[in-house]
This record gives structure tokens, C-alpha cells and sequence, in this order.
């Protein structure tokens, strides 16, 4: 299968229905198919090479799905874009990936101004959107509109294979420059067809996609198989608990894909009610581990919504899935390996441990990407080990069931007195007090233990909880050698634009001038 047989199979079966919502559209599936015939027929009139590069920069909007789709029905590779990043980010990225086309907003626009001069080759410019007339056009642009008018509707005659190059995402970036996560048709089909197995959902659904369309587990995982279902589709600009609540009850909207900080958002803020969310049944969450405590307080929130977590990366997703049907027994786990996916853990060494040890977390599997683009020595590090296992760089471990607890991403774990202590436990004590909004726990330097652990907290408003107070809540929830040091009481945690809080921001000013070592 190919990725653009997703969108042909839905409009062949169920035409009519309304695929995509959103910047006031509503298209059917049959339109929908249509306009990505028209803009993959312009884009293989521009003569590119197999494998150039064709990048998007935008919010959730139909344009977007529709640029995603047609990409896929030419030899060509989509690239996506954070539209967070800054003009130096972009230009390396740009460089990087080696793009030709690029797709945008115009509210894009002043910055891709300044990145053009440093580009290396010239790129063809096409806007999704209109802009004001106060609004500068970088370059030779183009509007969508005009760039697919006269062009044929019927699906373009070319020659494509599962294996063959599909797209690019960019690493979140969170401890250096990203890297260019490059993927397969066949790797992409195998991430929809297991999330199809296991999140519930089906043609009747009204799904939202309330994450960056430019994400892997957004855009692979959760639109991509809606769309390969023929659900409808509602396409927010960007994310807001107030304006999600009014969305779902206005389409009635049955089903949610969110990272863990949004639902923390959506049940902690003021306004917060069920009623308007009677008709979700279903959310698929990732992105960031969940402790027990954050989950219990999002369930009881929402009895009556089921949720399916979803463990994964740009390079592999999903790895694991964890549905209602495992039961509260496991939910500290991040389940079971997905149905096309393999998972071991492994030592040091690269050998496989056995069940209950805390080692390296691998995978196998359809589900995995081909390599970082232009980056064969970083390519090589994750696939240092026999048989096809990839390095996912997370720390866990399996017990008797299969079922994989995530202890923590491995640039996260920390090392105090010999001693690995792991954030993610010190997080789950931590929302267990009331007064706790939300935390991140990261290590800081200490000359007796090397480091020790630091919290920055989020309070509820008119908490009058000490540092002192949430130090001792923590040390009789866990070993007193595992308690923060330091508690610090912020307004915000900083974060990337998937929601995954960004702890090398919070580490930084303690480390500066000195060395990590882990």
C-alpha cells in the first residue's frame, strides 16, 4: 500500500462524506481527493527529480492535508516544518533537507524573507493562503489557487513503490540542532494500519487534530489513519482548552489525539467542563510519559472518555500501544509492542535482558525510518546493533505480560551518588499534591553527588504550598534520596510545539560553565 491510497480508498467508498473542517471549509472526501489530483499534477509539471524535497510550513488547515496527500501521489518527499522555528533554525533546515518547493501561510512570510539570501539553491515559494495587503511576499510566490488552476483532477500516472522515500519530520530539537527523520511509504502505512487496530476508531467517527500536523505521531499516526478510515476530519488552527471544548460541541466530535500537557491543560483550567465534551468517547494521547497520578486526575475529569496511549518516536512509531482493554493493572506501562512492531531491552553490550531488567529500550519492524537524511554518522549510531534492532535512546523495561514501562528518556535520567535517579518518578509524587499544576524534574550540579534532582512547579492558583512542604510530600511518596533539592514555583514551563516540555531550557543556567556527566 501507498500512502496516497489512503485518501483514493476513502473518496472511492464514501464520497460524500465531509472530510476535512476548518479556516471555514467543509470538504467532502471526493473534493478532497480531487484537489490533491490537481495540486500533485502541478507539482509533477515542474519537472523535479525523484526525491526532491518539498517542504510545508503551516498551522492545522485544509491546505495543509491537501499539499500532504498530493506530495504523496508524486515521486517527490514532503517535508514538515515547525512553524515555531526561528530564521537561523530554518535556514539549516531548509539547507539540511535540501528543499525546493515550499509550501506556507502567509503569516510565514516575514520570516521566510530573512531566510531566503542564506539559502544554497533557490525555492519555489507556494502560499496557502491569500495575503493582506500590508502583508510582504517573499520572493517569487505563488498562490495555491493559481499554482493548481487548469490542472487535470484525475490521479497522475506515476510509478511508485512502498519502499520508496515519503517524507521528512524534524526532530523536536529539544538538545541541539533537529535531525531529518527520514521515512518510507511502507513505513508510514504500517504506523496507520496499527494505530487503525488498536485506537477504536472508524468511518463514523468525527476526529479532531488538536497537534501539529508537522509532528510524526499528529500527522502519521492520528490524521493519517483517520483519513485511511474516511473519518471527518476538524483541522484547529491551534491549540486552546476553551476553543476545544466549544469545537467538539459544536461538531460533535467523538474522538482526540493529544499530548499529555494538553489534557493537564484542558482538565486543570478554569473553565474546564465535561458537558460540552459529552460526545468524546475516545483519546489517543503521546509524546511524553504519563505518570499514574497525572493519569488518575485526567480520568476522573473525563469518566466517561476511553484513552489509548500511544509510545513512540520520529523514527519509530507506534512502538506501543496501551489501550482500555489491558486494564488499570498496567497503566504504569506504556503497553504491549504495536502489531508490527517488535521491542526488546537490552544492556550496554547490546544484549537482550531479561524480563524485569532496566536496560536500553529497542525496536523492530515495517514501523521504522530509513535514516536522517545527510546524516550517516547519527544514522549509524541508532542502527549500531545486529538484526535490524534500532536505539530508541529510552530506558525501561518488559515484564512477564510484554507490557514496556518507560522509566525515561535516557538524556532525562540523571546520576547522584551513583545512584540512577529518573525524573519521571519524582513527577508522578509530585501530581500527587494537589497545589501541583504542573512539574518538570531535571538534574542540576552538586559537588558531593554530582547532581541532584530540581523541580520547576506549576501551582493552581491561590496554592500557598512551600518548597519545603513539597520537598517532604515528595520523600514520603518515594526514597528520600530520590526528593527534589530543589523546588522552584514558575508561572509556565517552557515547551516545544508538540507540547513536550523543554528540560535542556531548565537545566541550562544550572549547568552553565560546567559539564553534564552522566
Amino acid at each position: 500500500m501507498l500512502t496516497g491510497d489512503f485518501l483514493r480508498n476513502s473518496a472511492t467508498s464514501a464520497p460524500d462524506r465531509v472530510a476535512l473542517i476548518g479556516r471555514g471549509q467543509r470538504l467532502t472526501y471526493a473534493q478532497f481527493d480531487e484537489q490533491a489530483n490537481r495540486l500533485a499534477n502541478a507539482l509533477l509539471d515542474l519537472g523535479l527529480k525523484k526525491g526532491a524535497k518539498v517542504a510545508i510550513m503551516s498551522t492545522n488547515c485544509p491546505e495543509y492535508a491537501i499539499a500532504y496527500f498530493a506530495i504523496a501521489r508524486t515521486p517527490y518527499v514532503s517535508a514538515h516544518c515547525s512553524t515555531r522555528s526561528s530564521a537561523d533554525e530554518l535556514v539549516y533546515v531548509l539547507n539540511k533537507i535540501e528543499a525546493e518547493v515550499l509550501f506556507l501561510e502567509s503569516c510565514f512570510a516575514p520570516v521566510i524573507a530573512a531566510v531566503l539570501p542564506e539559502l544554497d539553491k533557490p525555492i519555489r515559494l507556494i502560499l496557502f493562503d491569500r495575503p493582506n495587503e500590508q502583508e510582504v511576499q517573499p520572493g517569487d510566490t505563488v498562490h495555491m489557487d493559481q499554482f493548481i488552476s487548469g490542472k487535470p483532477a484525475g490521479a497522475p500516472t506515476v510509478a511508485l513503490d512502498e519502499n520508496d522515500a515519503f517524507a521528512i519530520t524534524l526532530t523536536g530539537g529539544t538538545t541541539g540542532l533537529p535531525k531529518a527523520v527520514l521515512v518510507s511509504h511502507k513505513a508510514r502505512c504500517a504506523s496507520a494500519v496499527a494505530a487503525a487496530e488498536d485506537f477504536g476508531l472508524d468511518a463514523n467517527d468525527i476526529v479532531v487534530a488538536s497537534t501539529p500536523l508537522f509532528h510524526t505521531a499528529g500527522l502519521f499516526v492520528w490524521f493519517g489513519t483517520a483519513v485511511m478510515l474516511g473519518t471527518s476530519v476538524v483541522l484547529p488552527e491551534a491549540w486552546d482548552p476553551v476553543q476545544f471544548m466549544r469545537l467538539v460541541a459544536q461538531e460533535k466530535i467523538t474522538a482526540a489525539f493529544l499530548v499529555p500537557s494538553q489534557l493537564n491543560d484542558l482538565v486543570t483550567h478554569p473553565e474546564f467542563s465535561a458537558t460540552p465534551l459529552k460526545t468524546l468517547r475516545n483519546i489517543g494521547y503521546a509524546g511524553a510519559p504519563m505518570g499514574r497520578a497525572l493519569s488518575e486526575r485526567i480520568r476522573r475529569a473525563l469518566p466517561h472518555v476511553a484513552f489509548t496511549e500511544n509510545y513512540g518516536q520520529s523514527e519509530a512509531c507506534p512502538i506501543t500501544i496501551r489501550c482500555e482493554r489491558h486494564g488499570d493493572r498496567k497503566l504504569e506501562t506504556v503497553g504491549r509492542a504495536a502489531s508490527n512492531a517488535e521491542i526488546g531491552i537490552v544492556d550496554q553490550e547490546g544484549k537482550l535482558l531479561p524480563t524485569g531488567e532496566i536496560g536500553d529500550i529497542v525496536t523492530r519492524g515495517d514501523q521504522l525510518f530509513d535514516g536522517y537524511f545527510n546524516d550517516p554518522e547519527e544514522t549509524a549510531k541508532v542502527f549500531r546493533l545486529p538484526d535490524g534492532w534500532l536505539l530508541t535512546g529510552d530506558i525501561g523495561f518488559l515484564d512477564e505480560d510484554g507490557f514496556l514501562t518507560l522509566v525515561e528518556r535516557s538524556k532525562d535520567m540523571l546520576v547522584s551518588g551513583g545512584e540512577n535517579v529518573y525524573p519521571t518518578e519524582i513527577e508522578n509524587a509530585l501530581y500527587q499534591h494537589e497545589a501541583v499544576v504542573e512539574c518538570a524534574v531535571f538534574g542540576i550540579p552538586d559537588d558531593r553527588w554530582g547532581e541532584v534532582p530540581a523541580a520547576h512547579v506549576v501551582l493552581s492558583p491561590d496554592a500557598t504550598v512551600s518548597e519545603d512542604e513539597l520537598i517532604d510530600f515528595c520523600a514520603s511518596k518515594i526514597a528520600r534520596f530520590k526528593r527534589p533539592r530543589v523546588v522552584k514555583f514558575v508561572d509556565s514551563l517552557p515547551k516545544t510545539p508538540v507540547g513536550k516540555i523543554q528540560k535542556n531550557e531548565l537545566r541550562e543556567p544550572y549547568w552553565a560553565g560546567r559539564e553534564k556527566k552522566i
